[in-house]
Protein backbone atom coordinates (compact mmCIF):
# COMPACT_ATOMS: atom_id res chain seq x y z
CA UNK A 1 0.00 0.00 0.00
CA UNK A 2 2.54 2.24 0.93
CA UNK A 3 4.95 1.14 -2.28
CA UNK A 4 4.37 4.63 -4.19
CA UNK A 5 5.11 7.00 -0.83
CA UNK A 6 8.40 4.57 0.21
CA UNK A 7 9.94 5.02 -3.60
CA UNK A 8 9.04 9.00 -3.15
CA UNK A 9 10.64 9.23 0.16
CA UNK A 10 13.66 7.21 -1.11
CA UNK A 11 14.21 9.95 -3.82
CA UNK A 12 13.78 12.61 -1.75
CA UNK A 13 16.75 11.19 0.81
CA UNK A 14 18.80 10.65 -2.11
CA UNK A 15 18.97 13.38 -3.50
CA UNK A 16 19.80 15.04 0.30
CA UNK A 17 22.57 13.02 0.86
CA UNK A 18 24.35 14.32 -2.30
CA UNK A 19 23.71 18.08 -0.94
CA UNK A 20 26.47 17.19 2.21
CA UNK A 21 25.35 20.08 4.68
CA UNK A 22 22.07 21.24 4.46
CA UNK A 23 20.77 25.12 4.37
CA UNK A 24 17.73 26.52 5.16
CA UNK A 25 16.75 26.95 1.50
CA UNK A 26 17.35 22.90 1.09
CA UNK A 27 15.31 22.42 4.22
CA UNK A 28 12.04 24.21 2.21
CA UNK A 29 12.91 22.66 -1.00
CA UNK A 30 12.76 18.83 1.27
CA UNK A 31 9.52 20.03 3.04
CA UNK A 32 8.38 20.83 -0.29
CA UNK A 33 9.02 17.84 -2.26
CA UNK A 34 7.53 15.81 1.10
CA UNK A 35 4.48 17.75 0.92
CA UNK A 36 3.91 16.81 -2.48
CA UNK A 37 4.75 13.62 -1.91
CA UNK A 38 1.83 13.26 0.83
CA UNK A 39 -0.69 14.62 -1.29
CA UNK A 40 0.06 12.17 -4.37
CA UNK A 41 -0.23 9.14 -1.34
CA UNK A 42 -4.08 10.72 -0.15
CA UNK A 43 -3.33 12.46 2.86
CA UNK A 44 -5.91 14.68 4.21
CA UNK A 45 -4.75 18.20 3.73
CA UNK A 46 -4.37 19.50 7.09
CA UNK A 47 -3.01 16.41 8.36
CA UNK A 48 0.24 17.21 5.55
CA UNK A 49 0.63 20.98 6.52
CA UNK A 50 0.55 19.52 10.33
CA UNK A 51 3.60 17.25 9.40
CA UNK A 52 4.93 19.92 7.50
CA UNK A 53 4.77 22.54 10.25
CA UNK A 54 6.44 20.10 13.24
CA UNK A 55 9.41 18.73 10.85
CA UNK A 56 9.91 22.23 9.87
CA UNK A 57 10.09 23.28 13.15
CA UNK A 58 12.44 20.68 14.48
CA UNK A 59 14.63 20.80 11.36
CA UNK A 60 15.31 24.69 11.80
CA UNK A 61 16.38 24.62 15.31
CA UNK A 62 19.30 24.62 16.86
CA UNK A 63 19.46 20.86 17.37
CA UNK A 64 20.21 20.15 13.50
CA UNK A 65 23.30 22.80 13.48
CA UNK A 66 24.85 20.60 16.09
CA UNK A 67 24.52 17.63 14.53
CA UNK A 68 27.53 15.79 13.00
CA UNK A 69 25.07 14.58 10.00
CA UNK A 70 22.47 17.02 9.15
CA UNK A 71 20.82 14.52 6.51
CA UNK A 72 20.39 11.89 9.08
CA UNK A 73 19.10 14.40 11.73
CA UNK A 74 16.13 15.66 8.69
CA UNK A 75 15.92 12.18 8.11
CA UNK A 76 15.36 10.87 11.73
CA UNK A 77 12.71 13.92 12.13
CA UNK A 78 10.77 12.69 9.26
CA UNK A 79 10.40 9.14 10.72
CA UNK A 80 9.40 10.14 14.06
CA UNK A 81 6.96 12.75 13.19
CA UNK A 82 5.46 9.94 10.73
CA UNK A 83 5.32 7.73 13.65
CA UNK A 84 3.20 10.56 15.31
CA UNK A 85 0.83 10.93 12.73
CA UNK A 86 0.20 7.04 12.48
CA UNK A 87 -1.03 7.30 15.50
CA UNK A 88 2.14 7.47 17.95
CA UNK A 89 1.99 3.65 19.86
CA UNK A 90 0.22 0.33 19.38
CA UNK A 91 -3.59 0.06 20.64
CA UNK A 92 -3.02 -2.54 24.02
CA UNK A 93 -6.15 -4.44 24.33
CA UNK A 94 -6.84 -4.55 27.82
CA UNK A 95 -9.61 -7.24 29.49
CA UNK A 96 -11.97 -6.66 32.35
CA UNK A 97 -12.24 -8.33 35.35
CA UNK A 98 -15.61 -10.05 34.84
CA UNK A 99 -15.64 -11.40 31.34
CA UNK A 100 -16.49 -11.35 28.40
CA UNK A 101 -14.47 -9.17 26.88
CA UNK A 102 -17.57 -7.23 24.21
CA UNK A 103 -16.53 -6.71 20.81
CA UNK A 104 -18.61 -4.51 18.48
CA UNK A 105 -17.55 -4.24 14.77
CA UNK A 106 -19.63 -1.18 12.53
CA UNK A 107 -18.81 -0.44 8.95
CA UNK A 108 -20.19 0.36 5.34
CA UNK A 109 -21.43 -2.81 3.10
CA UNK A 110 -17.97 -4.58 1.53
CA UNK A 111 -15.55 -2.79 3.80
CA UNK A 112 -14.85 -6.95 5.04
CA UNK A 113 -16.57 -6.66 8.44
CA UNK A 114 -17.62 -10.28 8.49
CA UNK A 115 -14.26 -11.55 7.36
CA UNK A 116 -12.68 -9.63 9.65
CA UNK A 117 -14.89 -10.60 12.78
CA UNK A 118 -13.72 -14.34 12.21
CA UNK A 119 -10.05 -12.75 11.59
CA UNK A 120 -10.31 -10.83 15.17
CA UNK A 121 -11.51 -13.83 16.62
CA UNK A 122 -8.89 -15.98 15.34
CA UNK A 123 -6.33 -13.37 16.82
CA UNK A 124 -7.87 -13.39 20.53
CA UNK A 125 -7.92 -17.31 19.96
CA UNK A 126 -3.70 -17.00 19.07
CA UNK A 127 -3.84 -14.96 22.57
CA UNK A 128 -5.04 -17.57 24.67
CA UNK A 129 -8.71 -16.18 24.68
CA UNK A 130 -11.88 -18.56 23.60
CA UNK A 131 -13.99 -16.14 21.94
CA UNK A 132 -17.74 -16.18 20.12
CA UNK A 133 -18.81 -14.45 16.93
CA UNK A 134 -22.63 -12.96 17.15
CA UNK A 135 -24.06 -12.40 13.55
CA UNK A 136 -26.34 -9.87 13.99
CA UNK A 137 -25.96 -8.73 10.22
CA UNK A 138 -29.71 -9.81 9.52
CA UNK A 139 -29.55 -6.91 6.60
CA UNK A 140 -27.52 -9.29 4.04
CA UNK A 141 -28.73 -12.28 2.83
CA UNK A 142 -26.17 -14.98 3.82
CA UNK A 143 -24.07 -12.96 6.12
CA UNK A 144 -24.72 -14.76 9.05
CA UNK A 145 -23.57 -18.31 6.71
CA UNK A 146 -20.71 -16.92 5.58
CA UNK A 147 -19.77 -16.34 9.30
CA UNK A 148 -20.38 -19.10 10.32
CA UNK A 149 -18.66 -21.15 7.92
CA UNK A 150 -15.60 -18.77 9.05
CA UNK A 151 -15.91 -19.90 12.25
CA UNK A 152 -15.96 -23.60 11.91
CA UNK A 153 -12.90 -23.05 9.90
CA UNK A 154 -11.04 -21.72 12.99
CA UNK A 155 -12.93 -23.55 15.37
CA UNK A 156 -15.38 -20.40 17.16
CA UNK A 157 -18.66 -21.07 17.72
CA UNK A 158 -20.90 -18.56 16.18
CA UNK A 159 -24.24 -17.64 17.64
CA UNK A 160 -27.23 -16.08 15.39
CA UNK A 161 -31.19 -16.21 15.03
CA UNK A 162 -33.87 -15.05 12.49
CA UNK A 163 -34.90 -11.76 15.20
CA UNK A 164 -33.93 -8.56 16.18
CA UNK A 165 -30.29 -7.59 15.31
CA UNK A 166 -30.71 -5.72 18.75
CA UNK A 167 -32.22 -8.57 19.69
CA UNK A 168 -29.57 -11.48 18.64
CA UNK A 169 -26.72 -9.11 20.04
CA UNK A 170 -27.72 -9.20 23.90
CA UNK A 171 -28.81 -12.47 24.13
CA UNK A 172 -25.64 -13.80 22.07
CA UNK A 173 -23.74 -11.98 25.06
CA UNK A 174 -25.91 -13.63 27.07
CA UNK A 175 -25.13 -17.03 25.40
CA UNK A 176 -21.59 -16.21 25.81
CA UNK A 177 -21.66 -15.92 29.59
CA UNK A 178 -23.39 -19.09 30.15
CA UNK A 179 -21.02 -20.82 28.05
CA UNK A 180 -17.81 -19.18 29.57
CA UNK A 181 -16.37 -17.30 26.51
CA UNK A 182 -14.45 -14.61 27.24
CA UNK A 183 -14.80 -12.68 24.34
CA UNK A 184 -17.63 -11.89 22.41
CA UNK A 185 -16.84 -10.12 18.58
CA UNK A 186 -20.36 -8.56 17.66
CA UNK A 187 -20.50 -8.25 13.50
CA UNK A 188 -22.93 -5.53 12.64
CA UNK A 189 -25.20 -4.79 9.02
CA UNK A 190 -24.03 -2.28 6.75
CA UNK A 191 -24.89 -0.33 3.93
CA UNK A 192 -23.19 0.83 0.83
CA UNK A 193 -23.49 4.35 2.20
CA UNK A 194 -24.53 5.84 5.47
CA UNK A 195 -27.72 6.64 6.36
CA UNK A 196 -30.12 6.86 9.38
CA UNK A 197 -31.50 3.92 9.77
CA UNK A 198 -28.56 2.33 9.55
CA UNK A 199 -26.57 4.78 12.39
CA UNK A 200 -30.42 4.50 14.44
CA UNK A 201 -29.54 0.77 14.29
CA UNK A 202 -26.13 0.31 15.23
CA UNK A 203 -26.38 2.92 17.94
CA UNK A 204 -29.21 0.83 19.39
CA UNK A 205 -27.03 -2.59 19.52
CA UNK A 206 -23.78 -0.28 21.05
CA UNK A 207 -26.85 0.47 23.92
CA UNK A 208 -27.83 -2.49 24.38
CA UNK A 209 -24.28 -4.88 24.91
CA UNK A 210 -22.08 -1.81 25.96
CA UNK A 211 -19.05 -3.15 24.24
CA UNK A 212 -15.52 -2.54 25.73
CA UNK A 213 -14.44 -1.98 22.47
CA UNK A 214 -15.81 -0.21 19.48
CA UNK A 215 -13.80 -1.15 15.90
CA UNK A 216 -14.70 0.26 12.63
CA UNK A 217 -13.66 -1.33 9.61
CA UNK A 218 -12.87 0.86 6.53
CA UNK A 219 -11.35 -0.16 3.14
CA UNK A 220 -8.17 1.28 2.80
CA UNK A 221 -8.85 1.40 -1.33
CA UNK A 222 -11.61 4.16 -0.43
CA UNK A 223 -8.42 6.53 0.60
CA UNK A 224 -10.51 9.86 2.06
CA UNK A 225 -14.06 8.82 1.94
CA UNK A 226 -12.80 6.25 4.69
CA UNK A 227 -11.70 9.38 6.71
CA UNK A 228 -14.77 10.70 5.99
CA UNK A 229 -16.63 7.48 7.01
CA UNK A 230 -14.94 7.36 9.98
CA UNK A 231 -15.26 11.23 11.08
CA UNK A 232 -19.68 10.05 10.61
CA UNK A 233 -19.42 6.65 12.60
CA UNK A 234 -17.21 8.59 15.79
CA UNK A 235 -19.93 10.89 16.56
CA UNK A 236 -22.49 8.19 16.87
CA UNK A 237 -20.64 5.12 18.19
CA UNK A 238 -17.53 6.70 20.03
CA UNK A 239 -14.96 4.79 18.28
CA UNK A 240 -12.14 2.92 20.22
CA UNK A 241 -10.13 2.29 16.88
CA UNK A 242 -10.32 1.65 13.17
CA UNK A 243 -9.43 -1.85 11.38
CA UNK A 244 -7.93 -0.95 8.08
CA UNK A 245 -8.72 -4.05 5.76
CA UNK A 246 -7.42 -4.37 1.58
CA UNK A 247 -3.66 -2.99 3.06
CA UNK A 248 -2.36 -5.67 0.19
CA UNK A 249 -3.79 -3.90 -2.62
CA UNK A 250 -2.51 -1.06 -4.63
CA UNK A 251 -4.06 1.70 -2.59
CA UNK A 252 -2.15 4.93 -1.94
CA UNK A 253 -1.56 5.14 2.32
CA UNK A 254 -3.76 8.37 2.24
CA UNK A 255 -6.53 6.66 4.71
CA UNK A 256 -4.04 5.06 6.78
CA UNK A 257 -2.28 8.56 7.20
CA UNK A 258 -4.68 10.41 8.34
CA UNK A 259 -7.01 8.70 10.69
CA UNK A 260 -5.39 9.20 13.50
CA UNK A 261 -5.29 13.07 13.17
CA UNK A 262 -8.66 13.76 11.55
CA UNK A 263 -10.96 11.56 13.99
CA UNK A 264 -8.91 11.16 16.90
CA UNK A 265 -8.22 7.39 16.91
CA UNK A 266 -5.84 5.20 16.18
CA UNK A 267 -5.78 2.45 13.38
CA UNK A 268 -5.84 -1.27 16.18
CA UNK A 269 -5.61 -3.70 13.19
CA UNK A 270 -4.75 -3.99 9.55
CA UNK A 271 -5.91 -6.79 7.41
CA UNK A 272 -3.50 -7.84 4.88
CA UNK A 273 -4.16 -10.39 2.91
CA UNK A 274 -7.09 -12.77 2.30
CA UNK A 275 -6.00 -15.44 4.63
CA UNK A 276 -7.31 -15.73 8.06
CA UNK A 277 -3.84 -15.61 9.42
CA UNK A 278 -3.48 -12.51 7.21
CA UNK A 279 -3.99 -9.99 10.21
CA UNK A 280 -2.09 -8.28 12.63
CA UNK A 281 -1.87 -5.74 15.04
CA UNK A 282 -1.29 -2.25 13.68
CA UNK A 283 2.56 -0.97 15.10
CA UNK A 284 3.02 2.83 13.31
CA UNK A 285 6.69 2.64 14.09
CA UNK A 286 7.05 -0.57 11.98
CA UNK A 287 5.11 0.89 9.20
CA UNK A 288 6.81 4.22 9.12
CA UNK A 289 10.09 2.03 9.02
CA UNK A 290 8.72 0.25 6.08
CA UNK A 291 7.73 3.52 4.23
CA UNK A 292 11.15 5.27 4.53
CA UNK A 293 12.97 1.70 3.33
CA UNK A 294 14.11 0.67 6.57
CA UNK A 295 12.99 -2.61 6.97
CA UNK A 296 11.13 -4.44 9.36
CA UNK A 297 12.69 -6.65 11.47
CA UNK A 298 10.42 -7.08 14.39
CA UNK A 299 7.79 -7.95 12.12
CA UNK A 300 9.71 -10.27 10.40
CA UNK A 301 10.80 -12.18 13.74
CA UNK A 302 7.10 -12.65 14.78
CA UNK A 303 6.49 -13.76 11.72
CA UNK A 304 9.24 -16.59 11.95
CA UNK A 305 8.23 -17.40 15.86
CA UNK A 306 4.47 -18.84 14.40
CA UNK A 307 6.33 -21.03 11.80
CA UNK A 308 9.16 -22.16 13.15
CA UNK A 309 9.70 -24.27 16.55
CA UNK A 310 12.83 -23.50 18.68
CA UNK A 311 14.17 -27.45 18.75
CA UNK A 312 13.61 -27.53 14.97
CA UNK A 313 15.33 -24.59 14.10
CA UNK A 314 18.55 -25.92 16.07
CA UNK A 315 18.21 -29.28 14.60
CA UNK A 316 18.19 -27.72 11.45
CA UNK A 317 21.04 -25.39 12.11
CA UNK A 318 23.22 -28.07 13.43
CA UNK A 319 22.59 -30.13 10.05
CA UNK A 320 23.77 -27.15 8.26
CA UNK A 321 26.56 -26.84 9.94
CA UNK A 322 27.86 -30.56 9.65
CA UNK A 323 27.11 -30.80 6.30
CA UNK A 324 24.09 -32.98 6.53
CA UNK A 325 21.23 -30.99 5.08
CA UNK A 326 19.53 -32.61 2.29
CA UNK A 327 16.89 -31.96 -0.27
CA UNK A 328 14.46 -33.66 2.08
CA UNK A 329 15.97 -30.26 4.50
CA UNK A 330 15.38 -27.94 2.02
CA UNK A 331 12.10 -28.96 1.08
CA UNK A 332 10.45 -28.80 4.41
CA UNK A 333 12.11 -25.11 5.23
CA UNK A 334 10.63 -23.95 1.70
CA UNK A 335 7.19 -24.91 2.76
CA UNK A 336 7.84 -23.27 6.35
CA UNK A 337 9.08 -20.37 4.29
CA UNK A 338 5.49 -19.97 2.01
CA UNK A 339 3.50 -20.24 5.63
CA UNK A 340 5.52 -16.82 6.20
CA UNK A 341 3.87 -14.97 3.58
CA UNK A 342 4.09 -13.63 0.18
CA UNK A 343 8.07 -13.44 -0.89
CA UNK A 344 8.27 -9.53 -1.61
CA UNK A 345 6.84 -8.80 1.47
CA UNK A 346 9.18 -10.73 3.74
CA UNK A 347 12.02 -9.06 1.23
CA UNK A 348 10.28 -5.04 1.72
CA UNK A 349 10.85 -6.12 5.74
CA UNK A 350 14.69 -6.84 5.67
CA UNK A 351 16.58 -3.68 6.61
CA UNK A 352 19.15 -2.24 4.42
CA UNK A 353 17.94 -4.51 1.42
CA UNK A 354 18.78 -2.29 -1.93
CA UNK A 355 15.89 -0.32 -3.56
CA UNK A 356 16.17 -3.21 -6.91
CA UNK A 357 16.16 -5.87 -4.63
CA UNK A 358 12.44 -4.64 -2.70
CA UNK A 359 11.11 -3.17 -6.17
CA UNK A 360 12.40 -6.48 -7.87
CA UNK A 361 8.99 -9.01 -9.20
CA UNK A 362 9.88 -12.07 -7.27
CA UNK A 363 7.50 -14.89 -8.11
CA UNK A 364 6.10 -17.48 -5.27
CA UNK A 365 5.80 -19.64 -8.27
CA UNK A 366 8.78 -20.77 -8.76
CA UNK A 367 8.88 -22.11 -4.61
CA UNK A 368 6.36 -24.12 -5.93
CA UNK A 369 8.14 -25.07 -8.93
CA UNK A 370 11.52 -25.83 -6.71
CA UNK A 371 8.88 -28.43 -4.64
CA UNK A 372 7.39 -29.98 -7.55
CA UNK A 373 11.13 -30.57 -8.75
CA UNK A 374 11.73 -32.18 -4.94
CA UNK A 375 9.05 -34.30 -4.97
CA UNK A 376 9.77 -36.06 -8.27
CA UNK A 377 12.87 -37.15 -6.73
CA UNK A 378 12.86 -40.63 -4.56
CA UNK A 379 14.25 -40.45 -0.84
CA UNK A 380 17.66 -41.80 -2.21
CA UNK A 381 18.32 -38.97 -4.56
CA UNK A 382 17.38 -36.34 -1.98
CA UNK A 383 19.50 -37.52 0.29
CA UNK A 384 22.36 -38.31 -1.88
CA UNK A 385 21.54 -35.63 -5.19
CA UNK A 386 24.77 -36.80 -6.36
CA UNK A 387 23.53 -39.99 -7.81
CA UNK A 388 21.20 -37.85 -9.56
CA UNK A 389 22.55 -38.63 -13.68
CA UNK A 390 21.41 -37.79 -17.52
CA UNK A 391 18.26 -40.05 -17.27
CA UNK A 392 17.09 -39.49 -14.09
CA UNK A 393 17.00 -35.61 -14.50
CA UNK A 394 14.84 -36.69 -17.39
CA UNK A 395 12.78 -38.69 -15.48
CA UNK A 396 12.59 -35.98 -12.54
CA UNK A 397 11.76 -32.89 -15.34
CA UNK A 398 9.25 -34.96 -16.78
CA UNK A 399 7.48 -35.60 -13.67
CA UNK A 400 7.79 -31.73 -12.23
CA UNK A 401 7.16 -30.15 -15.82
CA UNK A 402 10.27 -28.98 -16.09
CA UNK A 403 13.37 -28.64 -18.09
CA UNK A 404 16.62 -30.48 -17.15
CA UNK A 405 18.86 -27.56 -17.25
CA UNK A 406 16.30 -26.51 -14.16
CA UNK A 407 17.09 -29.41 -12.39
CA UNK A 408 20.98 -29.00 -13.02
CA UNK A 409 20.55 -25.82 -12.08
CA UNK A 410 18.81 -26.38 -8.82
CA UNK A 411 21.09 -29.21 -7.66
CA UNK A 412 23.99 -27.02 -8.29
CA UNK A 413 22.53 -24.04 -6.34
CA UNK A 414 22.18 -26.77 -3.46
CA UNK A 415 25.34 -27.86 -3.64
CA UNK A 416 27.16 -24.26 -3.20
CA UNK A 417 24.83 -24.00 -0.38
CA UNK A 418 25.95 -26.64 1.23
CA UNK A 419 29.81 -25.87 0.77
CA UNK A 420 29.13 -22.68 1.99
CA UNK A 421 27.53 -23.67 5.25
CA UNK A 422 30.53 -26.69 5.84
CA UNK A 423 33.07 -23.62 5.94
CA UNK A 424 30.87 -21.47 8.04
CA UNK A 425 30.80 -24.42 10.36
CA UNK A 426 34.29 -25.14 10.01
CA UNK A 427 35.59 -21.93 10.52
CA UNK A 428 33.91 -21.12 13.74
CA UNK A 429 35.41 -24.47 15.75
CA UNK A 430 37.33 -24.57 18.61
CA UNK A 431 40.87 -23.53 17.29
CA UNK A 432 40.52 -22.47 14.29
CA UNK A 433 42.59 -20.62 12.18
CA UNK A 434 45.79 -22.01 14.67
CA UNK A 435 47.56 -24.89 13.36
CA UNK A 436 47.66 -28.27 15.53
CA UNK A 437 50.87 -29.45 16.72
CA UNK A 438 52.59 -31.96 14.97
CA UNK A 439 52.45 -35.67 15.93
CA UNK A 440 55.30 -38.15 15.84
CA UNK A 441 54.64 -40.95 13.46
CA UNK A 442 54.67 -44.18 14.96
CA UNK A 443 57.95 -46.56 14.63
CA UNK A 444 60.03 -43.64 13.79
CA UNK A 445 63.58 -43.28 14.22
CA UNK A 446 64.83 -40.65 17.24
CA UNK A 447 68.10 -38.21 16.33
CA UNK A 448 69.53 -37.37 19.59
CA UNK A 449 70.27 -34.01 20.50
CA UNK A 450 73.09 -32.24 18.97
CA UNK A 451 73.40 -34.89 16.19
CA UNK A 452 72.64 -35.59 12.63
CA UNK A 453 72.02 -37.75 10.12
CA UNK A 454 74.33 -38.79 7.72
CA UNK A 455 73.91 -37.31 4.22
CA UNK A 456 70.46 -34.88 5.55
CA UNK A 457 70.46 -31.83 4.76
CA UNK A 458 70.63 -28.81 7.25
CA UNK A 459 67.46 -26.46 7.59
CA UNK A 460 68.47 -23.27 9.19
CA UNK A 461 67.13 -21.88 12.16
CA UNK A 462 63.36 -20.49 11.92
CA UNK A 463 63.03 -21.82 8.40
CA UNK A 464 60.31 -24.41 7.35
CA UNK A 465 61.47 -27.40 5.11
CA UNK A 466 59.42 -27.75 2.11
CA UNK A 467 58.47 -31.04 1.47
CA UNK A 468 57.56 -32.53 -2.13
CA UNK A 469 54.99 -33.67 -3.49
CA UNK A 470 51.18 -32.09 -4.15
CA UNK A 471 49.62 -30.96 -0.17
CA UNK A 472 45.97 -33.12 0.41
CA UNK A 473 42.67 -30.86 -0.21
CA UNK A 474 40.75 -30.46 3.29
CA UNK A 475 37.83 -28.08 3.99
CA UNK A 476 38.68 -24.90 6.47
CA UNK A 477 38.17 -27.17 10.06
CA UNK A 478 38.29 -30.10 8.98
CA UNK A 479 41.94 -30.77 8.39
CA UNK A 480 42.52 -33.50 11.29
CA UNK A 481 39.50 -35.09 9.57
CA UNK A 482 36.65 -34.47 12.16
CA UNK A 483 34.78 -31.76 13.53
CA UNK A 484 33.22 -31.38 16.92
CA UNK A 485 30.28 -29.36 16.78
CA UNK A 486 29.75 -29.04 20.32
CA UNK A 487 30.87 -25.92 20.73
CA UNK A 488 28.50 -24.62 18.28
CA UNK A 489 25.01 -25.13 20.01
Amino acid sequence: MFDTLSNRFEGIFKRMRGLGTLRESDVDEVLREIRLALLEADVNLHVVRSFQERVRQRCVGAEVHRALDPVQQVIKFVHEELITTLGGETLEISHPAKPPTVVLLAGLQGSGKTTNAAKLASWFKQQGRNPMLVGADLQRPAAVDQLRTLGAAIGVPVFSEPSDPIAVARRGVAEAVASSRDVVICDTAGRLAIDDEMMDQVGRISDAIEPHYTFLVVDAMTGQDAVTTAESFHAVLELDGVILTKVDGDARGGAALSVKEVVGRPIAFSSTGEKIDEFELFHPDRVASRILGMGDVLTLIEKAEQVYEEAEAEATAAKLLEGEFTLEDFLEQMRQLKKMGSLQDLVGMLPGAPPELRKAEIEDERIAQVEAIICSMTPQERAAPRMIDGSRRQRIAAGSGTRPSEISQLLRQFGEVQRMMKKMGGGKGPGAGRKKPKKGRKGSRVTPPGSQQKGSRVTAPGSQQNKPGKPKLTLPGLEDGQFDLSSLR
